[in-house]
């Protein structure tokens, strides 16, 4: 079995030895309640954070979906490895999501879900990491429009027309959609799974104004924050709760206890439609969000410290930051990565130009995106048919291209 803990490791400690203390300070005496198969003198018949047909590892194993619409060309591209896996096509797909191990397609036939077959388990001190084959998981009924959103027990689809249905994750997990179950009412943006319950915004709330619902994973409602969300637009899930854009701001819903309350974080009085947060991104457990501000600014959202930031850069065609500290990326019209300090504003590197063609051609979803992890940051050349790895922490170098035989417009990191 491999582990690993959340810790820095001191240069030069032997890998094996550092691998073999965590994985005995961290499992000890857990799951040693059941015999061997075997009929060792073994107390357990299964390992802690056996997965049956995974194959479990001491670091994060992330691979990139990719997908042309046009075509219908779909790879996946191992970060580890760095070999590229060619999938069944996807053509006519609208968008492409992931809930950090499932990619999921809306498109006319319907949302197909691709088993990206890697995954992380957080049990708080410590991550299991898993890899496992590639494949399809069938297809959501669901299509253009639909929004997708999970965890580890569902998975929540929300079709365009604002009716919502939950699936088992564990039958995703077996290659295999399963049997729905149809929440009450009809929802303005996604319902998002959040501390074992769902969260929505209802269309049926006061004059009309959508307003938080909570419902238990049954699809009942349950006691909600007494709060409403005006034109809402974008979603993401953070440690500090679920934020929620609405025309005044950000509102964020968090659990406590089994209560949950509802807290805005306003934009300055009188802010212009135009400049408002369209969508988020961030990295997957990070509580720094980012949203374009107009064409020629880019917001961040800190949640913990409640704020936003208005960083002005040039003209805006995708934006993401790593947060505690890292720089603000953000891919401009000129088609290089720009790195700004978040505090001061200020530009702090720069990278050459590194798409292909007009960097505008395919935005709204169909075009290049800046995908973060804890180390480095992805960006899709989608003319140039190539991925760009770039190293945030060290002036945003370019630390690998990965050359593709298909032209990625979508892109999502999985193993997260």
């Amino acid at each position: 079995m491999s582990l690993s803990v959340r810790k820095n490791v001191t240069a030069g400690a032997p890998a094996a030895l550092v691998a073999l203390s965590l994985l005995t300070a961290g499992c000890a005496g857990q799951d040693d309640d059941t015999s061997s198969p075997q009929g060792g003198s073994t107390t357990s018949a299964t390992p802690h954070g056996y997965v049956e047909g995974a194959q479990e590892a001491a670091e994060q194993q992330s691979r990139l979906v990719l997908n042309d619409p046009v075509t219908g060309d779909t790879r996946t591209l191992d970060l580890i490895t760095g070999r590229t896996y060619e999938t069944s096509r996807t053509t006519g797909a609208t968008d492409l999501t992931t809930d950090g191990r499932f990619g999921y397609f809306p498109t006319e036939d319907g949302t197909r879900v691709l088993d990206a077959g890697v995954w992380t388990v957080d049990h708080g001190d410590h991550v299991h990491y898993y890899r496992a084959a590639i494949r399809d998981a069938g297809r959501f009924p669901a299509g253009p429009g639909a929004r997708v959103r999970g965890d580890a027990a569902v998975t929540a689809v929300t079709g365009e027309d604002g009716r919502a249905t939950v699936y088992r994750r564990a039958d995703l997990e077996q290659g295999r959609v399963g049997s729905p179950r149809t929440l009450p009412g009809m929802h303005a943006g996604a319902v998002v799974p959040y501390a074992e319950h769902l969260l929505a915004l209802t269309r049926d709330g006061k004059n009309g104004t959508p307003e938080v619902a909570v419902y238990d994973r049954e699809g009942g409602r349950v006691t909600s924050p007494d709060a409403t969300c005006e034109d809402p637009a974008g979603d993401a899930v953070t440690r500090r709760g679920v934020v929620f854009g609405c025309a005044d701001g950000a509102l964020l819903v968090r659990e406590d206890d089994g209560d949950f309350t509802a807290e805005r974080i306003p934009y300055d009085p009188g802010l212009p439609a135009g400049q408002r947060a369209p969508s988020f991104r961030h990295r997957a457990g990070s509580d720094t969000l980012t949203a374009p501000a107009g064409d020629r600014a880019v917001w961040v959202l800190d949640v913990t410290e409640r704020t936003w930031t208005r960083v002005e850069t040039g003209p805006v065609v995708a934006a993401n930051t790593a947060g505690e500290g890292s720089p603000l990326l953000v891919l401009e019209t000129d088609g290089a990565l720009h790195g700004y300090d978040i505090a001061t504003g200020e530009p702090v590197a720069r990278t050459g130009r590194l798409l292909t063609g007009d960097p505008r051609a395919g935005t709204g979803g169909r075009g290049p995106v800046i995908e973060v992890d804890r180390s480095r940051a992805y960006l899709n050349d989608p003319e140039g048919s190539r991925v760009h790895e770039i190293d945030y922490n060290d002036g945003l170098r370019v630390a690998r291209t990965f050359g593709l035989d298909m032209k990625p417009a979508l892109m999502v990191e999985t193993g997260r």
